[in-house]
């Protein structure tokens, strides 16, 4: 095992720079989580830490060892990809100890490993087997197994779960998070789905247009977003954003409703940022009525879709549920039959409300 440490990386194809200057500290042990959303750079990021890529600048240090400039071989790093990457003519156990024997390593060491890993990843009785005989999670599996033979110093995971399906996605996460727990190898971790961020990192690096964003663990980065990118990237469904502007008692419009904002804004006005489950249904310390355009209902949850007020728009900048410049959402628990076309009260904590400075797009603490 190892920390990684990653200074000052880019990487430009020409004049297109697809890194623009990446820093990062991964201590020894640690999961850290790279996401974001398609062409952010965070698998340009991890190929080259694997050496796969070169950069076009920087230094990337694994351990005491600056590997910048050394082939993927010899970095003492083990990769797993989404497409399996198995050997389709070599049984389970032939794929798990390729790696093995092609260094050279004694048939007994390759055969105590294999045996090893396969106990810990629950397919001793898949070790004969070929790849074509395996569903899609056991070759996740297996692939994971190939790469604990290796005993690394760090594991590089690229969107290993994309090509499962949503049932199987969630028990391959806590499988892999249970695995890092046992195993407790520094790992990077690549994805553009946030639930697999929130619920497997110890520390995310959400990225956008090849820059950082904000790097904070997951209960930081729900709570104190950084900026608009980071609330609405981050939370399912993603954070409603409003226009409020500054009354003349100090206090802000929002909604239409005169509210104390839980910051101090040095600008008179700001975007306010509304979590969908921070909004409830009855009168509460701050109401507004609504008229719902779209209700999905999920068993215990309904998402209900609003429209709000021209004054009170602005444009969406980081959701994926398909929303509109103007429509809010709410996450409604428990609450019973919803109608389209009949007016709600719904009420908020003004304290929950996430405040941001429609200039920079930066958050107000």
């Amino acid at each position: 095992m190892a920390s990684i440490s990653i200074r000052n990386v880019r990487k430009s194809y020409g004049p297109l720079e697809i890194l623009k200057g990446f820093d990062l500290e991964v201590a020894d042990g640690e999961f850290v989580v790279l996401v974001g959303p398609s062409g952010c750079g965070k698998s340009t990021m991890l190929k080259i830490l694997a050496g796969l890529e070169e950069a076009t600048s920087g230094i990337v240090r694994i351990g005491d060892r600056d590997v910048t400039d050394l082939a993927p071989g010899d970095r003492d790093i083990a990769m797993v990809f989404q497409n399996y990457a198995l050997y389709p003519h070599l049984t389970v156990a032939q794929n798990m100890g390729f790696g093995l024997k092609m260094r050279g390593t004694p048939a007994d060491v390759i055969a105590r490993r294999v045996a090893d890993a396969a106990r810990i990843l629950d397919v001793v009785h898949l070790l004969e087997r070929r790849p074509r005989q395996l569903s899609g999670g056991q070759r996740q599996r297996v692939a994971l197994g190939r790469a604990i033979v290796r005993e690394p110093k760090a594991f590089l995971m690229d969107e290993p779960l994309s090509n499962l399906d949503a049932k199987l996605r969630v028990t391959m996460r806590a499988e892999i998070a249970a695995l890092h727990q046992r195993l407790g190898v520094t790992t990077i971790y690549v994805t553009h789905d946030q639930i697999e961020a929130m619920t497997m990192a110890n520390r995310i690096v959400i990225m956008s247009h090849g820059e950082i964003q904000q790097i904070a663990d997951p209960d930081t980065m729900f709570r104190r977003p950084a900026n608009l990118f980071v609330a609405g990237f981050i939370g399912s469904p993603g954070m409603n954003f409003v226009k409020a502007r500054q009354l003349e008692d100090g206090r802000h419009a929002v909604l239409g409703q005169a509210v104390t904002l839980p910051v101090k804004a040095a600008t008179s006005d700001v975007i306010v940022g509304i979590r969908p489950e921070h909004m409830l249904l009855g009168a509460g310390a701050l109401n507004f009525a609504v008229q719902p355009t779209l209700v999905e209902g999920l068993g215990s949850e309904k998402y209900v879709y609003f429209d709000i007020p021209e004054e009170s728009r602005m444009s969406v900048p980081a959701t994926d549920d398909g929303r509109k410049a103007g429509r809010l959402i709410a996450r409604l628990m428990n609450a019973g039959p919803v109608r389209l076309g009949e007016m709600l009260t719904l009420s908020i904590d003004p304290a929950l409300l996430h405040v941001f400075d429609p200039a920079s797009g930066k958050a107000i603490h």
